[in-house]
């Protein structure tokens, strides 16, 4: 299967779960062709001082796969890092994380999650 870029599914999200700011998902993969093995497979861009707030993974884990921008992500422990381009954060069923873009441009990441 191919898709071109104009066929892939576009959200917009304003404080997303708790957060400030805007969030777009490029969704590259849908969730009906994952053959139930996950809900989420997108390019994620969070616009300058957007964030997604705290939120628990329950019955599933996500991966960031960050490619440009600068993120502040806290973890399960409240613990805060700061990832560029190349770096990745996980987060295990049953965990919270949070992410925020403290950055001047836009933040650019992968975002996969996937049903445990």
């Amino acid at each position: 299967m191919i898709k071109k870029s104009h066929e892939l599914k576009v959200d917009v999200h304003n404080e997303f779960l708790g957060g400030k700011g805007t969030l777009t998902n490029t969704h590259f993969i849908n969730k009906e062709d994952a053959a139930g093995k996950g809900r989420l497979f997108a390019k994620s861009t969070l616009t300058p001082g957007s964030s997604i707030g705290s939120h628990v993974h329950n019955g599933d884990f996500e991966t960031y796969y960050i490619l440009s921008g600068k993120a502040l992500v806290t973890d399960n422990d409240g613990k805060e890092y700061i990832l560029e381009a190349g770096d990745v954060m996980f987060t295990p069923n049953g965990q919270s994380h949070s992410i925020e873009n403290c950055g001047d441009v836009n933040l650019e990441y992968i975002a996969i999650i996937l049903y445990d």
